[in-house]
């Protein structure tokens, strides 16, 4: 199998079926390890572009096509969608092999449609020009393939220039950033050990042990990685431990911790706190979930947190008053992390918004319980969504006196390939 029939069926998963981009790319370059460094980055590279940018290459099919896009076949327009994605994007890919590999990828099951498929994406190679002039002239939502109902939510919330930024931010290059497990080692030390291992590093202005990477072949491959010196998580998601007031000795109580990263985050800063004995307990709904906390924990080797499976919307009056800090990153919308996972454009409708803040207050409104007095409740998403975010922080206080707001801030996607993410802390009397 070829790399072009692999992107294949992984767009057909994702664009068809419902699959997550992220996880199952994930899994087929595991699958797929032995092939090398190139041949990997390009599997990437166009799932990635396809998938984000199908608002605009479907306006292109459909401009040169006699047959629009949603009555094809599913195999021909993802043939087509990649093929075009090519064309216009991947300057390294001759036209002649992106019009000759999408004929080829459906020849066997549809062989009349040859013709069809490579006779459009001959039109459009050799008017490539044209085609970026009519996407140009598009609508923003068209240009950024974006659906128009989020860029009217996002025009009225940040302003027209706010909203293009978002969406330039999305479609921008990613670094891989990491954290550094300073339980562990330092930060120096990290630095050489990544370079030793043929890893370009450089540091963030923003955190210390944040470290954006690059030039590996895979994260798993990396020794430093095995022996749990780093973590990879983006940097927005790195400031909910950031802003939880972590103190030698507290008890921390995280309710939707999968896959761990902020758990282990808050964890690390305990094990660095001189006699500190405080601990961290990460919940989360399923036994998979948990697995996967576990699986972190046990290669970060620390052993200061426990993980355990519960369901967060369920009252535990065990747990009652028994934290210094709970830590609420919930079920969202996942609007900020768009540029890590671009399907979520095109799943989402407004009244998910609706549905997820309802979750989330329900969520709160037994998690606040744990919380010791003079204890704080960190609320945390990666959404950009004011529902979920400024609407939840205000309900939450006028329904519970008890607690006053400490902090609030949205951090917006922007150009360096930072999510977007909300954080509140609320203290208790």
């Amino acid at each position: 199998m070829n790399e072009r029939e692999i992107v294949l069926q992984i767009l057909s998963a994702v664009l068809e079926e419902g699959a997550y981009s992220h996880l199952l790319l994930q899994a087929v370059l595991d699958k797929y390890a032995y092939l090398d460094k190139r041949q990997r980055a390009f599997i990437s590279r166009l799932t990635v572009g396809v998938i984000e940018r199908k608002i605009s290459l479907d306006y292109i099919l459909n401009h040169y096509s006699r047959t629009p896009v949603k009555k094809m076949k599913p195999m021909i327009r993802n043939s087509l969608r990649m093929g075009l994605y090519q064309i216009l994007y991947m300057d390294a890919v001759p036209d002649s092999a992106a019009c000759n590999e999408s004929v080829k990828l459906i020849a066997r099951r549809y062989r009349p449609l040859k013709g069809f498929v490579n006779g459009l994406l001959r039109n459009i190679a050799r008017h490539r020009q044209e085609a970026l002039s009519l996407l140009k002239d598009a609508s923003p939502g068209i240009r950024y393939s974006m659906p128009d109902w989020l860029m009217k939510e996002w025009s009225k919330r940040f302003g027209r220039e706010g909203c293009e930024s978002i969406c330039k931010s999305f479609l921008a290059p990613r670094k891989t950033c990491i954290r550094v497990n300073l339980a562990r080692i330092s930060v120096e030390d990290l630095i050489e050990k990544l370079e030793g291992e043929g890893v370009s590093v450089l540091r963030s202005e923003d955190l210390d042990y944040a470290l954006y990477i690059s030039g590996y072949d895979s994260i798993k491959k990396l020794l430093s990685y095995r022996e749990g010196l780093f973590y990879v998580q983006d940097l927005s998601s790195m400031l909910v431990a950031e802003r939880a007031p972590v103190r030698g000795g507290s008890r921390v109580l995280d309710v939707c911790a999968a896959p761990g990263g902020k758990s282990l985050h808050i964890a690390e800063k305990l094990a660095c706190m001189d006699r500190s004995e405080g601990r961290v307990l990460a919940r989360d709904l399923t036994e998979d979930k948990v697995a996967r906390i576990r699986e972190n924990i046990a290669r970060s080797q620390m052993d200061n947190i426990s993980a355990q499976v519960f369901d967060a919307r369920v009252d535990d009056a065990a747990s009652h008053e028994a934290y210094d800090i709970v830590l609420a990153d919930l079920p969202c919308s996942g609007l900020g992390v768009i540029g890590r996972k671009p399907e979520i454009r095109y799943r989402l409708q407004p009244k998910d918004l609706s549905a997820l803040a309802g979750l989330q207050t329900q969520i709160l409104s037994v998690v606040k319980n744990y919380v010791k007095a003079q204890g704080s409740l960190v609320y945390s998403t990666c959404t950009i969504s004011g529902q979920e975010n400024e609407e939840n922080t205000e309900r939450f206080l006028a329904e519970n006196p008890d607690f006053h707001l400490i902090s609030q801030e949205q951090i917006l996607p922007d150009a360096s390939g930072r999510d977007g993410f909300f954080i509140s802390v609320f203290s208790r009397g």
